[in-house]
């Protein structure tokens, strides 16, 4: 097998340019020469927006997870919405592997180290750079330059995923010729600060190459994008190496393999100590996020819950539920349905019906009431959850809104009669499709129009201004143990949205972190509970993101998984007052335990998705994590090919993950 296939180069041009626009005006692709390819301002524009979001797109699958967050086409559990149901905010009735030690395995082939999009965009901006520098390239050189921007800014992203999942990766920035000892010395892993820093010089380069009002405007990306990913990226980076200081999850810490390899060993940080290269990565998020805030004003909550078609539409709400967001105010670039894009999808289909999701009760507790005191205070005016209404009476907006209680109107428009969601909620329900794991209803993206539970034609909010107040407040406080008068601000701004009192300090006063730590994963950082004021800038940025795919993510960052030890993820209180409503239905306990179709009462009043029944069932016993998931392990397959001899992994320049082994399918050293 040739190197290439596995590594980085294999394909004809043909396959680079495949997919595009076929409404532009382009020679047919049999007859495309890589010579006479890439010359005008049209050509340009078709080939980026190819890897803005493939039609078999899959967020976090190795091949597309890293392009441009969209929906799957036709699966809705392919989107991005749906990437929480695998953390303590939301959940399937099934788990990932990631919190079963052992269950997740080192693999033959396939897996994260791959190059395939990267390859196609560094083709794409060496071909362009010196074609445009010479002055070669047609059309409206604004234009031009915005599209080569495009291509930096889709390399970033595409090396962002790639960071997450595996760390320290390769840097290629060009094409490389099918030369086994070239590809092999390629193969050569940077330590992840560095490919944090070169992501960063790419969106660098964009942001100086991208406009903010493009042809095609919010539907492509902007230079306020770029701004936001590079602000994303440099906190990710900043907090990865502050909380997994001290582990082999970074440079030069104990065990990191990469000290093994002639080419790291030796390393030194660029700013000279880990300290100093945290602190450089929050200076960077800060700079970039602030320039993005302050662009951009929050689209406001009119604290409506449309029940019938006369009532007005919320436009906080339709943001994420409409056909074209691009006249709300926070919306920085969506991916707007279009089937010549090939975006087409069934979120709404899914989530009419539940799709057997729902978010747990463990997010629901972290949600402020109104005025802005935690569920658990004296003076909360809490109504219990008894009922899975009653948790919204006085609540954050963004928990009334974007949660579908029982009893509430499910689509208005396009349909003969108002359609509500089931009460009780269907937790009970063995049929996929149409029934819910917790009882609290996925809303995020929920369109009240009947017709996208048919044929959705929602459009995805793919980069939105609140992300910025988020980081910027995270980041500053992270940097300075303090806020400034912009955080102070932002924090505000998003509370007065959400209908929380502003007054985020009496949040932080009446705040007991051992409460909090009970339930909330991101309480935790290394295993340690984290102070007040950070805690809640965490707070806020998981109800705020509610159902947007950034929990996980987050998670890792903070290394706030190191305490899950049989943790167990719980649904609505389904044997509490509730009971009556199901009659008969609820089946539990029986000799036969497939049989059942909930959890025991005797294990917990609230509904329990993974304690239904013992039979194939690794989850009954709950939730754990090792030091290993936090990376995903390499597949043995890419250390052969770069062997010397195809056969003694020692040779091959890359490493293997901490934790990990170089054995097809083995499970992670729980030691490590």
């Amino acid at each position: 097998m040739k190197i290439s296939k596995y590594i980085i180069l294999s394909g004809c041009f043909l396959a680079v340019i495949a997919g595009c626009n076929d409404n532009l005006d382009i020679e047919p692709l049999s007859s495309v020469t890589p010579e006479k390819y890439l010359w005008t301002e049209e050509q340009l524009a078709a080939y980026t927006i190819n890897y803005y979001t493939s039609s078999s797109y899959e967020a976090g699958s190795s091949s597309t997870g890293g392009m441009l967050d969209s929906y799957g086409e036709g699966d809705p559990t392919k989107s991005s919405y749906f990437l929480d149901t695998y953390t303590d905010n939301s959940v399937g009735k099934s788990l990932d592997n990631r919190y079963l030690p052992g269950f997740l395995r080192v693999g033959d082939s396939g897996g994260y180290w791959t190059f395939s999009n990267i390859y196609k965009l560094n083709y794409f901006l060496e071909t362009v750079l010196p074609r445009f520098k010479a002055g070669e390239i047609t059309g409206n050189q604004d234009n031009v330059k915005h599209y080569i921007g495009e291509g930096f800014f889709l390399r970033a992203h595409e090396y962002f995923f790639r960071l997450r999942k595996l760390g320290d990766f390769p840097i290629i920035k060009k094409v490389l010729p099918d030369d086994q000892s070239v590809l092999t010395e390629a193969s050569k892993r940077s330590p992840r600060n560095e490919v944090a820093r070169f992501i960063l010089s790419d969106l660098d380069e964009a942001i100086g190459l991208l406009s903010n009002s493009p042809v095609g405007g919010k539907a492509r990306i902007t230079k306020n994008a770029a701004l936001l990913l590079k602000a994303r990226v440099a906190l990710f980076e900043a907090t990865w190496l502050k909380y997994h200081a001290g582990t082999s999850q970074v440079p030069n810490g104990p065990g990191w393999p990469g000290a093994e390899k002639d080419y790291n060993r030796g390393y030194q940080y660029p700013s000279g100590s880990l300290e100093n290269e945290v602190d450089f990565f929050l200076t960077e998020a800060i700079d970039a996020s602030k320039q993005v805030a302050d662009a951009f004003t929050l689209t406001p909550n009119n604290k409506i819950i449309r029940e019938k078609s006369g009532d007005a539409v919320n436009p906080y709400y339709d943001m994420f539920a409409g056909k074209d967001p691009s006249s709300y105010s926070e919306v920085i670039m969506y991916r707007l349905y279009n089937s010549g894009l090939k975006i087409k999808h069934g979120y709404n289909q899914g989530v009419f019906y539940g799709y057997s999701k729902g978010y747990t009760n463990q997010f629901e507790k972290a949600f402020l009431m109104e005025n802005g005191l935690p569920y658990y205070d004296s003076d909360s005016e809490y109504a219990g959850d008894d009922y899975v209404g009653d948790t919204k009476k006085k609540r954050d907006w963004r928990w009334r809104l974007f949660m579908k209680a029982p009893g509430e109107v499910k689509v208005i428009e396009n349909a003969t009669a108002i359609i509500k969601y089931p009460d009780p909620p269907e937790v009970d329900k063995s049929d996929y499709t149409k029934s819910t794991s917790t009882g609290y209803l996925l809303g995020k993206g929920a369109s009240y129009d009947y017709n996208m539970s048919v044929s959705d034609e929602t459009a995805f909010v793919t980069f939105r201004a609140a992300e910025a107040y988020l980081i910027y407040m995270e980041a500053y406080y992270l940097k300075y143990n303090s806020l400034d008068d912009k955080a102070k601000k932002y924090w505000r701004d998003l509370r007065n949205r959400a209908g929380v009192d502003p007054d985020f300090q009496k949040t932080i006063d009446a705040t007991i972190m051992t409460k909090e730590a009970e339930l909330d994963w991101g309480a935790y950082s290394h295993g340690q509970i984290v102070d007040a004021t950070l805690y809640n800038i965490r707070r806020e940025r998981r109800c705020e993101l509610i159902g947007e795919g950034f929990r996980y993510d987050d998670l890792i960052r903070w290394r706030a998984l190191d305490q899950l030890n049989g943790f167990q993820l719980e649904g609505c209180k389904i044997w509490g007052p509730m009971k009556s409503l199901y009659g008969d239905r609820l089946v539990t306990d029986q000799t036969d335990p497939s049989k059942n179709n909930v959890s025991s009462p005797s294990l917990s009043e609230y509904i329990r998705p993974f304690q239904r029944t013992t039979d194939n069932n690794n989850y009954y016993n709950g939730l754990f994590f090792c030091n290993a998931h936090y990376l995903s392990p390499i597949a043995v397959k890419h250390f052969l090919l770069t062997t010397s001899d195809g056969k003694t992994i020692s040779t091959s320049p890359i490493y293997q993950n901490p934790g990990w082994s170089t054995t097809v399918g083995e499970g992670a050293n729980l030691d490590k």
